[in-house]
């Protein structure tokens, strides 16, 4: 068995490369970046499974090549490229799934669903952490329900690293400036509607160790396709809200245009706002953990699911906790992304993913099996009535 992971140097690549390689299923694992250096590390820390390569997913001939031949492709690169992957693996007949694609472009990846059903192949967009185990608990979590009228994902952190730096990157900048400056997507009486960046703030209370945590809009892919995944059982609402540590500062670098891609003339030289700041992150060393310290953050996704079962109401939380992986320099998103994809190129070489076509994670990942794969890795969670005491967790 061969997985290909694309985007095998970055923050969360680098954890599924790891993962694949040391889980017993796959015989050769390939870490693929446009970083040559990122790939050598990457595959280094994996073991002798592993392999690097160079390449740059914009090369779609470069891709299919590498592709061919391979039982998975899990794209990591940065979601703008999603399609360009997506169809790449078309052309290489190569079960496909990605990270999510922050609604608009899962939205427009649905749309070849068609053409991998003509080719017999799965592609599931979207299977990471969050989106990907959250939808599959959601989707869980509602199964007994005759009637779903709400769904609100609720995701926080907190970091207790001993002389962590007061801001780090832990998943794409990119991206992470994007939730800041694009409107939320809300799925709300039955139709989509936009809200402002950072806005419905709520203070939440989580599951320890992350505790009382304000929670504010911002777009997200789980909107993109639990209501249609939930339209038989009369879904009304949908949205997502997140919040922690140094979600303030991204929204004041969005304000001041740090996440623009609008070209920028500043003596003399012509650069993109988002290209400046990227390089000075990199530079600043401020993307994942930095060296020398032992991680110790936590991530926890709560779903709060409200309806009627046997015609009485319903009120219940799916949930989730993420560790970091200290033993490999690891933060709980970086952690909890890579192995997440790790599991569903898994899932898809065992047989337990059955479907064909572009499928998101909800209507194709076997809940049960992705929950044992999950415990093994050190991640718990649980679906509880509201009535009934959120789990005691015992520490990893």
């Amino acid at each position: 068995m061969r997985a290909v992971v694309l985007g095998g140097g970055g923050l969360t690549g680098r954890c599924s490369v790891r993962d694949l390689a040391t889980g017993g299923v796959f015989d050769s694992v390939v870490a693929a970046d446009i970083d040559r250096g990122l790939a050598v590390a990457a595959a280094k820390a994996a073991g002798s499974k592993a392999r690097p390569v160079t390449i740059d997913v914009s090369d779609r001939a470069a891709v299919v090549k590498l592709l061919r031949g391979a039982d998975v492709v899990v794209n990591a690169v940065q979601y703008a490229f999603n399609l360009d992957v997506m169809r790449a693996a078309l052309a290489a007949r190569v079960p496909y799934l990605d990270f999510g694609g922050l609604f608009h472009m899962t939205r427009r990846q649905l749309a070849l669903d068609a053409r991998f059903k003509a080719a017999s192949l799965i592609a599931i967009p979207g299977m990471g952490q969050v989106p990907g185990v959250s939808n599959v608990l959601a989707m869980q979590a509602t199964q007994d329900l005759d009637r779903v009228d709400s769904l609100v994902i609720r995701d926080g952190w907190r970091d207790l690293t001993v002389g962590a730096p007061d801001i780090s990157f832990t998943w794409s900048p990119s991206t992470f400036l994007d939730e800041m400056i694009l409107p939320a997507m809300v799925f709300d009486g039955g139709k989509y509607v936009e809200e402002p960046p950072m806005s419905g703030a709520e203070d939440f209370d989580f599951e320890a160790p992350v505790g009382r945590t304000r929670v504010y809009r911002t777009l997200h892919s789980e909107p993109a396709t639990l209501p249609e995944s939930l339209r038989a059982k009369g879904l009304r609402h949908c949205e997502w809200k997140e919040g922690g540590p140094g979600i303030e500062v991204l929204r004041t670098m969005s304000l001041l245009g740090l996440g623009s891609q609008k070209p920028l003339r500043a003596k003399g030289v012509t650069v993109r706002p988002r290209d400046f700041t990227l390089a000075l992150l990199r530079r600043e060393k401020l993307l994942g953990a930095p060296e020398g310290i032992t991680v110790n953050d936590w991530e926890i996704c709560d779903i709060e699911v409200t309806g009627t079962r046997s015609g009485r109401p319903e009120v219940r939380h799916a949930i989730a906790r993420f560790p970091p992986r200290p033993d490999w320099h690891l933060t709980a998103t970086e952690y909890a992304v890579g192995i997440a994809g790790a599991i569903g190129a898994e899932l898809i070489v065992e047989g337990a993913v059955t479907e064909r076509g572009v499928v998101p994670p909800e209507r194709c990942i076997p809940a049960d099996r992705l929950r044992a794969k999950l415990k093994a890795r050190g991640v718990e969670t649980a679906i509880v009535p509201r009535e009934s005491p959120l789990p005691s967790f015992a520490p990893r």
